[in-house]
């Protein structure tokens, strides 16, 4: 199964998009604080630079893509 991974920041309007969508899908996921140093350094060696940043596997992005969150929605949907 795959582990769902998002890296957040206070007061960030997309990082609570990007939650709400994937509690609307009903994805699970472990949220992360971006602004911890190692966290920060792990976003950073993925090459990017603004939050949210989302791990699923081998299938990562920045930023609110809700094309992105509905495509993991189904490859979760085909896993189970």
């Amino acid at each position: 199964m795959t582990v769902v991974r998002v890296y957040t920041k206070p007061s960030c309007g997309p990082c609570v998009a990007t939650k709400r969508a994937l509690d609307a899908k009903g994805i699970e996921y472990v949220e992360e604080k971006a602004t911890d140093p190692q966290n920060m350094e792990a976003i950073k060696a993925l090459g990017f630079m603004s939050a949210p940043v989302v791990v699923a596997g081998e299938d990562m992005w920045s930023g609110f893509q809700i094309g992105r969150i509905n495509e993991l929605a189904e490859r979760i949907k085909e896993e189970k």
